[in-house]
């Protein structure tokens, strides 16, 4: 298998470099190079990575949780798209969802990059679309 690569530019003195937690982890994990951010109940802020990226052609960055801070702190992610074409600096929007307040020092693993393959579509509109058995059930429709 041949590995692709991901171009990694530290623009900020604190960045430090995505890893992976496993060699099996889908995800890099990103870091935090904010002072002591604090993050109220219910708040949200804008984290600095300090790394801006090069993405493989035909791919895109997805920001996504990690599951720890998830489970644990009740973090939630935000905004999770970065294109191809974006060269700044990569933030993650974090929101504190948890009863308690969240500070975010520099170094924290605050989200976790994974790079994701891009289907390029095109669209056509229709006047109507083809029957399925779920048909338009929506939320919770096929429930038992």
């Amino acid at each position: 298998m041949t590995s692709e690569v991901l171009y990694i530019h530290r623009k900020h003195p604190l960045a430090k470099l995505p890893k992976k937690g496993s060699s099996g982890a889908a995800g890099w994990d990103l870091y935090s190079v904010e002072k002591d951010t604090k993050i109220q109940p219910g708040g949200k802020a804008l984290i600095s990575t300090g790394l801006s990226i090069g993405l493989p052609e035909g791919t895109y960055g997805r920001i996504a949780p990690r599951s720890g801070l998830a489970w644990k702190k009740q973090v939630v992610i935000g905004a999770g798209v970065i294109d191809r074409d974006y060269t700044g600096i990569v933030k993650v929007v974090v929101f504190n969802f948890g009863a308690e307040l969240l500070i975010i020092k520099p170094g924290d693993r605050i989200a976790q990059l994974i790079v994701e393959r891009i289907c390029d579509v095109v669209i056509e509109e229709k006047g109507s679309l083809a029957h399925t058995e779920r048909g338009e059930g929506g939320f919770g429709s096929t429930d038992e």
